[in-house]
């Protein structure tokens, strides 16, 4: 052990500059390993945040999980899923609730949209608001500032801060005309209240109207009696409600129990903000996928500079084993060098980790990648996160180390001082690698959505592996095939051929990081672009209306008919967005899978909108049917007349029976179903009205009187005299979004640290050899032009292999999601390559300015 220790100090102190790449590499490793670390945990304490329920102890709702089991293996396996439409539980549940022992109160809670119709309404898109029975203001609680509680069915009490958006709505004693369900009517302001600017407050029986269910809850706040804790009392209404056999509103799925749920504490949140629970499933999906990532691209990378770095002290340690040094003194020499400059390098990279985490955060929050109400949390010893992951990048150094100083440990002292060729055990690694990358590829190829999208992935990372694995060889044929045009640039060319051709081994280590920048970068960019331009695509081609109609709260009742009859009006289609999930087992395992929906009328429904019709007919679309997209219809083996299960977006199952198929699914999603169907199953009202509708113009008809002709026809709406095109978007695309965006700043970080620091540690080394060429007559402007082309030479090689390896991967994932060739935006392009040449300019040149420098070599 002394003189493994005695070996490790003196090497330090020898080769500070070889292992100053290496000290970057580990930082950045360190401080990424950090930042996600930190970000995984908050997302793993993330709750929604507690608003119109900070006032109760708990609270009463229904159960927003949807489950699905399926044998997996011999094994019965069950997968949840987060559902982000609201599940209602029955009026019946609060005599229960009001009859368990210390509970004070139980308050009922409804919401609804509302619209300020008129011609406010037309001025701003801030008019909507959201409607409850003031009952319910004391859950939060929301005290009156001036006037009082509505007493009649006529009268509201508003929100403070109402401004000129709200058409000066905070003065006690002003009519409004609201809007909800599709209906007009007016009310008087009688008071003004705390709370958010876009809440209006009703009588608790007009809410009950209003809300479209009157005999179905949103959820019960309860206020405890004193001297009653919140736990023991959400046990007996717990016992209260199992007792009376009170459950969620609606047909679950079989194996799907619909338990009402009594929240307590953070969990209150869950009722208000529904979209948060799913997002935080998502959230730690994806950064664990990251995570894990960062992980696998940090030992590649950090094992190539490492590896580098003791090659360039290869004749040194092979000297050292020659004269008597045994493998298990050099391995401990190289892993003490090796932890203490980990050591040094992760703590630094460590206390980076947070400010790191707070830009991420930033990012996750300007891309609105995270719904409303979700709380990323950190409680006090999760902040020593990044001294775990601190621990996790020493043990990927030592485990590199180990790696990069296995041959010249192992060899015996005679051959320790030459260097070795690559043996034919890595050789036939490389090529089994690559058989598995093809196969996750042809994976790929087979699957749709998230799971195409991983099998891509693994074979993206499969196949940098097996390139880094083959990079002599993949440098010896590159060398090959390049040595005739590098000869063509003179002098300077013919050195670059010949250098090229006897390091090939060399350059395989510099072609690797550019490989996996090039590659990662390709897939993660491509993949999302490749869906983002084929669906905008698509919904180009989809919409044929001319104009859409609008209105915050609804349309009025029999809209849509009247926008029919307006002169030059051809056709009129609503449209309106939702969710299902579709359950089925997955390569043996269960699965729920969110999909973006529409819900749409079918009359003259082509003439509007061209979803592309394969087989059947789309104006047969009603209640108790769907038309199916035509990959999900060959996926699930349905036609006109089969019958599809879904769950709607409140885990509500339905067998629809398949009317039709279409080709434009990226745009309009995989099912279409009937407006009526989708709005009886969404958190909207079921009147008439919750969408937009799409108008058709007759080829003659002057569109400018058109428009006016509906604004007159449809009071209080909006008429866009250029609609947007219609597209299905997930909820998580954002997400996806910046997650990509992480994932390739994470590897480019690496790649850019790895490229410089492998081109110079070889230049560095390669000092001797450029002295001695300038003895041997060699000019400077011909060892640069030298310098150059290898370089070059090394960048197309890398950029090449790399486009090769995210080609195979990205065509199957876009030939089955899209049916498209694979798609990068040309500014994507261009970054990708300018960073690395760039780097490769900074990583070959000057490092060996010194020694081209003077009329003599230095």
């Amino acid at each position: 052990m002394k003189v493994a220790a005695l070996l490790a100090t003196r090497a330090t102190r020898a080769h500070r500059k070889a292992w100053t790449a290496v000290f970057a590499a580990l930082t950045l490793t360190s401080l990424l390993l950090g930042a996600f670390g930190l970000t995984l945990v908050s997302a793993w304490s993330a709750h929604p945040r507690v608003e119109r329920y900070a006032g109760a102890d708990l609270v009463v709702a229904g159960d927003q999980t949807t489950r699905f089991s399926a044998a997996s293996l011999g094994e019965r396996e069950t997968v949840s899923a987060g559902l982000t439409e609201r599940v209602r539980i029955p009026r019946t549940a609060l005599t229960v609730v009001r009859g368990v022992p210390g509970v004070r109160a139980a308050v009922a809670d409804v919401e609804f949209p509302v619209g300020l119709a008129g011609s406010a309404a037309t001025e701003s898109a801030t008019a909507s608001a959201t409607g409850r029975p003031w009952e319910a203001a004391r859950l939060a609680p929301y005290a009156l500032r001036t006037g009082r509680a509505p007493q009649r069915a006529d009268e509201v009490v508003v929100a403070g801060g109402g401004g000129p958006e709200r058409g000066g709505a905070d003065r006690v004693g002003q009519r409004l005309t609201l809007r909800v369900g599709g209906h007009d009517t007016a009310y008087t302001v009688v008071g003004v209240a705390d709370g958010p600017r876009t809440a209006v407050w009703f009588t608790d029986a007009e809410a009950r109207r209003l809300s479209g269910h009157p005999e179905a809850l949103d959820a019960i706040g309860v206020v405890a009696e004193s001297g009653t804790g919140a736990g023991e009392l959400a046990g007996r209404v717990r016992k209260a409600l199992d007792t009376a056999g009170v459950t969620d509103v609606g047909h679950r799925a079989d194996g799907d129990p619909a338990t009402v749920r009594v929240l307590t504490g953070d969990d209150r949140g869950e009722a208000e903000f529904l979209a948060a629970a799913p997002a935080r499933g998502e959230l730690l999906a994806a950064l664990g996928s990251v995570a894990g990532a960062v992980v696998l691209v940090s030992l590649l990378v950090v094992s190539s500079t490492i590896v580098q770095a003791l090659r360039q002290r290869s004749h040194e340690l092979g000297l050292l084993r020659a004269v008597g040094a045994t493998p298990g003194q050099l391995r401990a020499a190289v892993g003490r060098e090796v932890g203490r400059v980990a050591a040094w390098a992760a703590l630094v990279g460590a206390a980076g980790a947070a400010p790191a985490y707070l830009g991420l955060r930033a990012l996750l929050d300007a891309r609105g990648a995270l719904p409303t109400g979700l709380e990323l949390t950190l409680l006090p010893p999760l902040w020593l996160t990044p001294l775990v992951t601190a621990a996790v990048t020493v043990l990927v150094a030592q485990v590199a180390a180990l790696i990069g100083g296995a041959r010249t440990a192992t060899a015996r002292p005679a051959e320790a001082l030459r260097e070795r060729a690559p043996g034919r055990g890595r050789g036939i690694t490389g090529l089994v690698l690559l058989g598995v990358g093809a196969s996750a590829a042809g994976t790929a190829a087979l699957q749709r959505g998230a799971t195409a999208a991983a099998a891509a992935g693994a074979a993206a990372v499969t196949m940098v592996i097996a390139c880094a694995v083959l990079g002599p060889w993949i440098a010896e044929g590159a060398m090959r095939l390049l040595g005739a045009p590098l000869r063509l640039f003179g002098p300077g060319g013919r050195l670059a051929a010949a250098n090229c051709a006897a390091s090939a081994h060399r350059l395989g280590a510099a072609i690797t990081p550019i490989v996996l920048v090039t590659a990662f970068a390709g897939v993660q960019l491509s993949g999302g672009a490749t869906l983002t331009h084929a669906g905008d695509a698509q919904a180009r081609q989809v919409l044929r209306a001319d104009l859409a109609v609008h209105a915050d709260g609804g349309l009025p009742a029999g809209a849509v008919e009247r926008i029919r009859e307006v002169p030059g009006v051809r056709a009129a289609t609503e449209i309106v967005p939702g969710t299902v999930l579709l359950a089925r087992s997955q390569l043996g395992a269960p699965e729920l899978e969110r999909l973006p929906v529409f819900g749409v009328t079918p009359e003259r429904l082509t003439s509007t909108l061209d979803p592309g019709p394969r087989s059947g007919d789309l104006t047969r679309l009603r209640p108790g049917t769907v038309a199916v997209g035509a990959d999900r219809a060959d996926s699930l083996g349905v036609r006109p007349g089969s019958t599809v299960t879904l769950r709607f977006g409140d885990g509500q199952e339905a067998r629809l029976r398949v009317v039709a198929t279409y080709q434009r699914s990226i745009a309009l999603g995989d099912f279409l179903l009937s407006r009526d169907d989708l709005l009886r199953h969404t958190s909207l009202p079921t009147a008439s009205g919750a969408g937009r509708v799409l108008v058709a113009t007759a080829p003659d008809a002057d569109r400018k009187a058109v428009t006016n002709a509906l604004a007159r026809a449809v009071p209080g709406a909006r008429v866009e005299p250029d609609p947007a095109p219609v597209r299905g978007e997930a909820a998580e695309q954002a997400l996806a979004e910046v997650v990509s965006v992480a994932v390739v700043g994470a590897v480019g970080g690496f790649t850019v640290i790895a490229v410089l620091s492998t081109l110079a540690l070889i230049a560095t080394g390669r000092r001797p050899e450029l002295r001695l060429l300038r003895l041997a007559g060699a000019g400077r402007g011909q060892l640069r032009r030298m310098l150059r082309l290898e370089a070059a030479a090394t960048v197309v090689t890398g950029l090449v292999v790399g486009a090769a390896v995210a080609s195979v991967p990205l065509l199957a994932f876009s030939m089955a999601t899209t049916g498209t060739v694979p798609y990068l935006p040309p500014a994507q392009a261009a970054v990708i390559v300018s960073v690395v040449v760039a780097t490769a300019a900074a990583g070959s040149l000057p490092p060996v300015w010194g020694t081209l420098r003077g009329r003599y070599p230095r």
